[in-house]
C-alpha cells in the first residue's frame, strides 16, 4: 500500500504566545479530497501552510509520500532542515490563494509557465504547450495573451489553477479558492475543482463553503480552536454531526 501523499501527526504551530494549533493528525492518501472546515481562526488556513512548509510549526511530523521532513532547532527555532527536500516538497504541493497572486505585468500564458520553466527548469516549448493545454481545461484558453487586470475575478482564480495544476504536483492545495469571488463567479470555480475531484487528484481544501466539501470530499475535518472537533465522510458529517460545536457552525452556514 502507498503512503499517503500527505501526512501530519500531532502539529503544533504557536505564534509567539497564541497556540493556534494543538495536536492536529491529517492524512491525505493518492487521490483523496480532504476538506478543512470551521470558523475564522480555527486554524484552517495555518494547518495548509505548515502542509506546504510555508510555515514552521513547533511541534510534530510532516511527511510527504512517507518521507518525514527533516528538522532542525526546536520550539519556536525549528525550521526545515534540509533545503534541497523543502524545496522538492514544496514543488510537489501546488497551492492556490485566496488571492489570486497572478503577476500583474505578465501575460496569463506567461505567469502559468513561469515556475515550472524558472524553478523546475523544464524546457519552454513543452511547458508553453502544457499551460496552453491547462488553460483550456480550465475553460479560458482565450485568454492566453491578456493580463489579469484585464479577467474577471473568477477568470483569475481559474487562471491561479491552470498555474498550479502546470507544475503537475502530486497534491493541490486551496486556501478558501472561492471566497473572494461574487456568487455567479464562485461557481467557475467550484466547476473546475469538481471536475479534479472526479479526476482523482489529491487536494487538501480549505473552504467556507459547505456544499463544495460536501460534493468533492472523500473526507471532511472540522477543526475548533486548533483541535480537530470532528472529521468523517461528508454524509455521516454534515448530515448526523455528534458535536454541539458542529451543529451550531453547519446552522450559522446555512
Amino acid at each position: 500500500m502507498n503512503a499517503p501523499v500527505i501526512e501530519i501527526r500531532d502539529l503544533h504551530k504557536s505564534y509567539g504566545d497564541l497556540e493556534v494549533l494543538k495536536g492536529v493528525d491529517v492524512t491525505a492518501p493518492a487521490g483523496h479530497v480532504v476538506s478543512l472546515i470551521g470558523s475564522s481562526g480555527s486554524g484552517k488556513s495555518t494547518l495548509l501552510r505548515c502542509a506546504n512548509l510555508l510555515e514552521d510549526s513547533q511541534q510534530g511530523d510532516v511527511l510527504f509520500c512517507g518521507e518525514p521532513v527533516i528538522w532542525k532547532g526546536t520550539g519556536q527555532s525549528r525550521h526545515p532542515g534540509d533545503h534541497a527536500q523543502m524545496i522538492r516538497i514544496r514543488t510537489n504541493l501546488s497551492m492556490v490563494f485566496q488571492q489570486f497572486n497572478l503577476w500583474a505585468h505578465m501575460t496569463i500564458l506567461q505567469n502559468v509557465m513561469e515556475a515550472p520553466v524558472t524553478v523546475l527548469k523544464r524546457d519552454k516549448a513543452e511547458v508553453e504547450e502544457k499551460a496552453r493545454a491547462y488553460l483550456a481545461k480550465v475553460g479560458i484558453g482565450d485568454k492566453c495573451d491578456v493580463y489579469p487586470a484585464q479577467l474577471s475575478g473568477g477568470q483569475q482564480q481559474r487562471a491561479a489553477i491552470a498555474r498550479a495544476l502546470c507544475m503537475e504536483p502530486r497534491a493541490l492545495l486551496f486556501d478558501e479558492p472561492t471566497s473572494a469571488l461574487d456568487p455567479e463567479l464562485e461557481q467557475e470555480v467550484v466547476k473546475v475543482i469538481k471536475d479534479l475531484a472526479t479526476e482523482g487528484r489529491t487536494m487538501i481544501i480549505v473552504t467556507h463553503d459547505m456544499r463544495l466539501a460536501a460534493d468533492v470530499s472523500d473526507h471532511v475535518i472540522f477543526l475548533h480552536q486548533g483541535k480537530i472537533e470532528e472529521e468523517g465522510a461528508p454524509d455521516v458529517l454534515f448530515n448526523h454531526p455528534k458535536t454541539d460545536r458542529l451543529r451550531g457552525f453547519l446552522s450559522a452556514t446555512q
